[in-house]
């Protein structure tokens, strides 16, 4: 098994990578783009990628969802919920008050926002590629005064020391992944079905008239948003979640009917749910 996933060494979508592979064996390819992970898939460069899909936070990666919806046939076979803590890196023995400028991902340095307004309230915030890339400059650069916010796995990869611990805002910070393969999952009796839609045009109330159908079938919709058509303004996919397999019959039943009032629907595929993420045990909090 060969599971792509968004590199380098050291980020979010690393751990992630490393929790399914422990799950599964495979053997992981980094690549550079959430493009070219789709890519790998449909070329055979890799059986499998897992994708970043949504933050609890930040919300939507519009990039996954762009390409679930305009791009790709794939199909979500798995999720993983990932636990996002940050860390504040630096240069062995560096102190906090040495701390003139700090690097990461724009990202991170929002999720981080109010320790850097307590701590370090003079430092410049430095835009990197990934927390991973902003480990390895700051360690690189031979600069005291320079930190970065990155993951436990970036200071052990590049020799950082720990100036903080979970700085984040929000100690409930999480990140959702995917995992995209040629199939789905079959059935377990816990599953979760993602899929969009489409509604007809100049129809009154068409948006509740396809989610009804949930509602009517006792369906639990875990989550709906939209996302731009990049056909015309106001026009929209309606992306849903729901708990259960495409192949429940009550499941399929509800599925054609919501596509019968659609103008069109695509489903992304059913998979197990997974709620909990990487066990917290295996990275100590202080």
């Amino acid at each position: 098994m060969r599971l792509a996933y968004l590199g380098p060494a050291g980020t979010f979508s690393e751990e992630a990578a490393l929790a399914q592979a422990a799950r599964d064996g495979a053997v992981l390819i980094p690549l550079s783009s959430i493009p070219a992970l789709v890519s790998a898939v449909e070329t055979g460069l890799a059986d499998r990628a897992i994708l970043p899909i949504e933050n609890s936070i930040e919300g939507t990666v519009s990039a996954t969802v762009d390409l679930l919806i305009h791009e790709t046939s794939l199909q979500i076979c798995a999720e993983l919920v990932l636990p996002v803590r940050h860390f504040l890196l630096a240069r062995p023995g560096t102190t906090l008050g040495q701390i003139r400028a700090v690097k990461s991902h724009p990202q991170a340095l929002g999720q981080c926002r109010r320790f850097l307004e307590r701590c370090l309230p003079a430092a410049e915030q430095i835009a990197s590629l990934s927390t991973a890339a902003a480990v390895a400059e700051m360690m690189q650069s031979g600069d005291d005064s320079c930190a970065a916010i990155g993951t436990l796995r970036a200071a052990e990869l590049y020799g950082a020391e720990v100036l903080a611990w979970d700085i984040q805002d929000h100690r409930t910070n999480m990140t959702r992944f995917i995992v995209l393969a040629a199939h789905d999952a079959e059935p377990t009796g816990q599953d979760r079905t993602s899929l969009c839609f489409t509604v007809k045009r100049n129809v009154p109330g068409a948006l509740v008239e396809v989610l009804n159908e949930l509602a009517a079938a006792n369906i639990q919709m875990t989550k709906v948003e939209s996302r731009p058509m990049k056909s015309a303004l106001g026009d929209y996919y309606f992306l849903v979640d729901i708990e259960g397999h495409r192949r429940d019959p009550h499941i399929a039943e509800a599925l054609a009917r919501m596509a019968e009032k659609a103008a069109e629907l695509k489903i992304f595929g059913s998979y197990p749910r997974h709620e909990i993420g990487i066990e917290e045990a295996r990275i100590p909090r202080r």
